[in-house]
């Protein structure tokens, strides 16, 4: 099994790249946040989950250990497979997931393009208890804070992925922050810009 690839960047599109290690050229199905974080450079490293069936074996790769993981946990749930789960990575961040499963905020999940309901309750159900062995990315917070500030940034009209974006960048800077003090400086990132 694969479980790891480094070499050069030959293409890269949003959800597939064509990466040349050591002259053998591998064909690996991305995310559209892995896609983001590699797009710009020659040389990539990337964590592999290697799936094999009767007539094809396919590589997903991902660029962090914490979203191979997610991945890996998405795909065990009844009815998501790795098309979905790669979908639901791309519509979400693996932290912002894992917030929104550890605290069972379906509607966040349903926010993503292709997820229904049933299926994101089908998840919040089986991988609330499991969610925890997923490697929390460079913030250390505990994911009510961060879910609770989005809902009242969300109440007061702003837009759910700007708010996200915000508060994790605040809490990756300032992993100690009280909920009233996330909010506030939040308020005020937003409405500068």
């Amino acid at each position: 099994m694969i479980g790891h690839l480094k070499g050069k960047l030959i293409s890269a599109k949003p959800t597939r790249i064509l990466l040349d290690v050591n002259g053998v050229g591998y064909l690996v199905n991305i995310s559209i946040n892995t896609f983001e974080v590699i797009s710009d450079k020659k040389e990539i490293s990337l964590f592999i989950h290697t799936a094999v069936k009767e007539d094809s074996i396919t590589l997903y790769g991902f660029s962090t250990e914490a979203e191979k993981d997610m991945f890996e946990l998405l795909i065990s749930v009844n009815g998501i497979g790795p098309k979905i789960a790669l979908s639901i990575l791309s519509g979400i961040k693996t932290d912002d997931l894992k917030s929104a499963i550890y605290s069972s905020d379906v509607s966040r999940i349903v926010s993503v393009p292709g997820i229904g309901r049933k299926t994101a309750e089908r998840m919040v159900l089986e991988l609330k208890s499991k969610i925890e062995s997923v490697a929390v990315g460079k913030s250390g917070y505990h994911p009510d804070i961060r879910s609770e500030a989005v809902a009242a940034l969300c109440t007061l009209g702003y837009n759910a992925r700007t708010a996200e974006k915000i508060t994790a960048e605040l809490l990756s800077s300032n992993p100690e922050v009280t909920i009233e003090e996330l909010i506030r400086h939040s308020l005020a990132v937003l409405n500068r810009g």
